[in-house]
This record gives structure tokens, C-alpha cells and sequence, in this order.
């Protein structure tokens, strides 16, 4: 056990979304960032790296330039968390993330959104851990591959 005044465990996530299927952002950021989260008593802060709605990196005048913007954010996040809609296997930029982690070596948490059939099959192959909408799954497997 901590004492109460232990400095907060920091762990930093990117969560991938498409702004069309903002929904699973705002939930699994809602999950992650307005509750609170411990680990033996010891305060889990999770720190959101993900690319904010108010200042998005789409509008880069090139691949490169995307990419070079993506990376940046995931070199600082710990783990990155995609949900598997199957507008997931079609997008650009769900693959740049992917090809980002393997580069940088951060660890991918698949989520199935709710519980849907069809899922991509991409980000589930990428995937170091595979769970289902539920929060405690979600936030158990990020910090589950943080400690690793």
C-alpha cells in the first residue's frame, strides 16, 4: 500500500478515432480521464495524447507531413487504443497509426465497440492485447501493457 499522498503513477494514451465515429472517443476518454484509477492504492493518472478535436493534424498538406504528425503524438503516448469499427480497415489514417506504433514499439489495445459483428481485422492483427467495450476490460489491458 501507498500512502494517500503518493504521487500519482502517470501512463499516456493515444486513443485513435475517426471524428465520424467520435462516440467511441468520448467514451473511452470519459473512461479514461474523468474517473479516477488506482493500482494498490497508488493513484493512476492516465494523461490523454490523443489528437484534440480543436487542433486536428488532417488537414496536413501531405503523407509525410500526417504521418510525421501522428508519430509525434504517439512517440508520447505509452499505449495506443483503437477501436475496431470496421471503418477501421479503410482508413489512411488508422493504418498510419499502426505503422507508427510498430516503429516506436507502443503497444496497440483493440477495443469491439459495443459488442459489433463485423471488426477490423487490421487493427486486431496489430493488436498486443484484444478486449471488449467494457471499461474495466479497456483500462485493465492499457495498464497492463504499461507495466510490461
Amino acid at each position: 500500500m501507498y500512502p494517500a499522498s503518493s504521487p500519482p503513477i502517470t501512463v499516456s494514451v493515444f486513443i485513435s478515432h475517426s471524428w465520424a465515429y467520435s462516440e467511441h472517443y468520448d467514451k473511452l476518454a470519459e473512461w479514461f480521464f474523468s474517473e479516477s484509477w488506482n493500482s494498490d492504492g497508488r493513484p493512476i493518472q492516465f494523461v490523454d495524447r490523443s489528437v484534440p478535436k480543436d487542433n486536428p493534424i488532417h488537414y496536413a498538406p501531405n503523407d509525410a507531413s500526417l504521418y510525421a504528425a501522428i508519430s509525434a503524438r504517439i512517440a508520447q503516448s505509452n499505449v495506443v487504443v483503437i477501436p475496431m469499427g470496421l471503418y477501421a480497415t479503410h482508413s489512411k489514417w488508422i493504418g498510419k497509426e499502426i505503422q507508427a506504433c510498430k516503429e516506436l514499439g507502443r503497444p496497440i489495445v483493440a477495443v469491439n465497440p459495443w459488442g459489433q459483428e463485423r471488426k477490423s481485422s487490421v487493427v486486431a492483427a496489430a493488436a498486443a492485447d484484444v478486449v471488449g467495450w467494457n471499461k474495466q476490460s479497456i483500462v485493465g489491458a492499457v495498464w497492463g501493457l504499461y507495466r510490461q
